[in-house]
């Protein structure tokens, strides 16, 4: 980065940056957690961990929290070169996740990641999979349901796994979202309409292993190495998916036997192939920065896109810190890379 800068760290109280102190608005489950593992109370927040990483870089920053409509405005009189924007909702509706971003373009303020189309599309999750596979992308056979209404049917077998159509972080996926009879779909479906006033999303079950793939810049991007939740340990019967009982349930045998790391036993050219499809999804969406896209292999090397992570969690702990330091960059060195990233797009 050219010179001392100064830049804002712009967050929102009520988003998954923050130990939880109140349920976000929109479609969260009634007396569900925010968040998960990575969301745990600990000494150091993670956007304390972004500040300190841009001051390590030789720059000025400092906190903007977007609080309320005041705080909001005040965004137009805040003197700074960048916004590194850690805000995945506005008011506790993370609905509004791209409407931050939009305020931003329209107060003509540099930031941090992606836009709002981008953040509409990935929020969208059926949206996004018909994108991906307009562009070739394979992605699991879907259908999307909400009161009666179904969109997009795609010849499906099960099993399945039904899920909210617009949700992250696992939220209202659990052992029991993986279905095998049109009775328990029909039963899954209803529970997502109730809960989350959302479209469910259906999809086809990919058996195969948890991979994700961080990815940096935005005209050319560069896809890091993969990164593997390791889901084999579960407990027999359990399905293999990243549901509630792996990210939030500390002290279950799920919890303490799931954990990420670099995926090293994987094929170089197969490595390749992931990589290639990481990068042609983040594309696809107009993420730019930093993304992180979630697949699935199969036991025979086929690929899926299973969603895409436009401004992923960005902690030393995370799955985009484990790959950089796999890609020979440290904690500091990825933060001061994106925000790096994010002034030669306004350069």
């Amino acid at each position: 980065m050219p010179g001392k800068l100064k830049i804002a760290v712009l967050y929102e109280p009520s988003d998954n940056v923050t130990p939880p102190e109140r349920e976000r608005r929109r479609r969260r489950e009634k007396g569900a957690p925010v968040g998960g593992r990575k969301r745990e109370r600990r000494a150091k927040l993670d956007r304390d961990e972004v500040l300190e990483a841009v001051r390590a870089s030789g720059h000025d920053a400092f906190f903007h929290e977007l609080k309320d409509e005041k705080s909001l405005l005040e965004l137009a009189r805040i003197e700074a070169d960048l916004v590194f924007n850690l805000t995945e909702a506005y008011a506790g509706d993370d609905s509004k996740e791209a409407h931050v971003a939009a305020f931003l373009d329209l107060l003509a303020l540099p930031y941090t990641g992606a836009g709002p189309q981008a953040l509409f599309l990935a929020q969208d999750k059926a949206l996004a999979k018909k994108v991906f596979t307009f562009h070739g992308i394979r992605t699991p056979n879907f259908a999307s349901s909400y009161r009666g209404k179904v969109d997009h049917v795609d010849d499906l077998q099960f099993p399945m796994i039904v899920k909210p159509g617009s949700e992250d972080g696992s939220v209202g996926i659990d052992a029991g979202s993986v279905v095998k009879t049109v009775k328990e779909m029909m039963e899954r479906i209803a529970i997502v309409h109730e809960h989350f006033d959302s479209p469910a999303l259906i999809e086809e079950f990919i058996e195969g292993r948890e991979i994700y793939v961080g990815v940096l810049g935005s005209d050319k991007p560069e896809a890091l190495p993969p990164v593997e939740l390791d889901l084999s340990k579960l407990p027999k019967g359990m399905p293999r998916i990243a549901g509630k009982e792996v990210k939030w349930e500390k002290g279950t045998a799920a919890y303490d036997v799931t954990r990420s790391a670099v995926a090293h036993d994987l094929p170089e050219e197969l490595v390749r192939r992931i990589q290639e499809t990481a990068l042609a999804a983040y594309t696809a969406l107009g993420l730019r920065d930093y993304g992180r896209i979630d697949l699935r292999v199969t036991p025979k090397g086929e690929i899926y896109v299973i969603e895409a992570n436009p401004n992923p969690w960005l902690a030393p702990e995370a799955e985009l810190a484990i790959a950089a330091a796999a890609a020979g960059r440290n904690y500091a060195r990825l933060v001061g890379e994106i925000a790096d990233r994010a002034l030669s797009r306004y350069a």
